[in-house]
């Protein structure tokens, strides 16, 4: 069998993968460590039985529900390509509009960054590899999550992040950041997307939060006022259709200039705001 005639196999995907040609040669571009270009100019190269067995079982566990980033390992964000696995949430296109608004705001040349819940790493190493001069903190509740941001970090050979577990603030000493950012969990106990699709196979704790998907919210919203530097900047990933919730918090924390930005989607996605600190009596 060559090339254009295995990845005829997308059809088999279409009920369950708006990409599925894309997912196909993902994982063909995989087993055969090339590159999308090489499928499009080698289309006619014979494939080894051995391939085609090995394409054939990733097929089956994508047909199953199984996302792509994790039977290939890999995930591209922003500019880096990250290591996944099931220890942590997959990086999404959306939350690259996280980075996207950090970097348009008037920051320290030197600031200090804090990003809370950081997963695979990706919204911290996007941060640091685009500001050199920043300092990076980033912290993650799973062990496993933590080792893995780590090696991301060492494969993207970033000297200016560090990266320890805590809960939220809990590990994490008083002192005060120019901005803090966060993709917490936000999706509602018993939404019925959680047995749906990719995210089925995705850990839980890194997705729910409490019946309104706003516990974690709520309570990194409220913390974060005592560890911001006078001026500093609040930033956070939420549900579409939590902006006004999500709004209200930031205000009743003390949050001036706040606002909701929108995804590509046109639906809203992260909301900011600036903190001062209460006049001195």
């Amino acid at each position: 069998m060559i090339i254009s005639q295995l990845l005829q196999s997308a059809v088999q995907l279409n009920h369950l993968s708006d990409t599925a040609r894309l997912d196909c040669e993902l994982l063909l571009c995989y087993l055969l460590n090339v590159d999308r270009t090489y499928l499009k100019t080698r289309p006619d190269r014979e494939l080894t039985e051995a391939v085609q067995e090995q394409f054939q079982q990733l097929l089956e566990r994508r047909i199953a529900g199984e996302p792509v980033a994790y039977l290939i390992g890999t995930q591209g964000f922003w500019t880096l390509d990250l290591k996944v696995s099931p220890d942590t949430l997959i990086p999404r296109p959306e939350t690259e509009l996280l980075v996207e608004t950090a970097l348009e705001l008037e920051l320290p040349e030197q600031s200090k960054v804090l990003d809370l819940g950081t997963g695979t790493g990706a919204i911290a190493l996007a941060l640091a590899t685009e500001q050199s001069r920043w300092r990076v903190s980033a912290v993650e509740l799973m062990p496993g999550a933590v080792e893995l941001a780590k090696v991301n970090c060492q494969h993207c050979q970033l000297e200016n992040v560090e990266i320890f577990q805590s809960h939220w603030f809990a590990e994490i000493a008083l002192q005060q950041f120019d901005l803090i950012v966060s993709n917490p969990p936000y999706i509602e106990t018993d939404d019925a997307h959680l047995t749906q699709g990719d995210v089925r196979f995705e850990p839980a704790s890194a997705l729910v939060s409490g019946p309104q998907g706003l516990d974690d919210l709520r309570l990194l919203i409220a913390q974060s006022v005592d560890y911001l530097a006078d001026g500093g900047w609040l930033m956070v990933e939420h549900g579409y259709q939590q902006g006004a919730a999500v709004r209200e918090l930031f205000e009743q924390a003390g949050f001036g200039l706040v606002e909701t930005r929108l995804d590509l989607n046109s639906l809203e996605r992260i909301t900011l705001g600036r903190y001062s600190l209460p006049p001195a009596h």
